[in-house]
């Protein structure tokens, strides 16, 4: 299935899981999308914030389709689940925004560690996750954001748990993808960046770990939510974490090095 017949399965609503394992030489993204008012100080959010909220994209006021991202690709409904936050509250998950959309709409789509899984599967890194055909597992941490105006909070982390010659292997070819999070933020003990109980997400699903395999934590494109509850705006609107949209836009050409 290539990203634009996915988009076209969501569009119509015969697709409504997450996106993880699928289309997976192309990049996936997450979103939010704000009032034009919030945006220079959410722009500067993701500016100083890089490894959690590396920018894809960015859209005029009251542009919905990015065709940077994909031919045709509409942001208020190629995406299978939408979060509307207001006032720092989630309010409501929804599947298309066309009731909701205004004229002063900026979107932002900020690269996805579900972009690098293909790569690192095809180094023969099995990710537990995709197998069970589950939600990743992604946690509050203790690390703090770079504040930008209203916009704070700490850190979220997707998580992955693999063998120690796995994650030194998932290191080096992640790092080459700062546009898609880049090399992982934590190895090992999930208690130094504050996550207590790792049986426990914040988000997505739980997967066992193994004796003889450790947690690796990438920066995760879900930190851009916790900075929104901890602004508490009248009205942002998010992906539903897990459910990304789906690009054009080859993983491969995101290379830095």
């Amino acid at each position: 299935m290539t990203p634009n017949e996915l988009r076209q399965q969501v569009r119509s609503g015969a697709f409504r899981l997450p996106t993880a394992g699928y289309c997976g030489p192309y990049a996936q993204a997450n979103l939010v999308i704000l009032p034009q008012a919030q945006a220079h100080d959410f722009l500067l959010f993701c500016q100083r914030n890089q490894r959690a909220c590396p920018l894809l994209a960015v859209g005029e006021p009251g542009q919905w389709q990015l065709d940077s991202l994909g031919a045709g690709l509409d942001i208020r409904s190629d995406v299978p689940g939408y979060n509307i936050y207001r006032h720092g509250e989630l309010a409501e998950q929804v599947h298309a925004l066309h009731d909701l959309w205004r004229d002063d709409f900026v979107v932002f789509a900020i690269g996805c560690s579900f972009s690098f899984e293909q790569m690192l599967m095809d180094a023969g890194i099995r990710l537990r996750h995709v197998d069970q055909q589950r939600n990743v597992a992604m946690y509050r941490t203790n690390i703090s954001n770079h504040a930008a105006g209203p916009f704070g909070g700490e850190m979220v982390v997707s998580m992955r748990p693999m063998k120690a010659a796995d994650a030194i292997r998932a290191v080096q070819i992640t790092s080459r993808y700062p546009a898609i999070h880049g090399a992982p933020v934590h190895l090992g003990d999930p208690r130094l960046i504050g996550v207590n109980n790792i049986l426990q997400p914040d988000y997505g699903d739980a997967v066992e770990i193994m004796d003889d395999e450790i947690p690796v934590f990438w920066a995760c494109g879900v930190t851009p939510q916790e900075a929104i509850r901890h602004a508490r705006l009248p009205l942002v609107i998010t992906h539903q974490p897990g459910y990304m949209l789906v690009t054009d836009v080859l993983n491969s050409s995101l290379a830095a090095f």
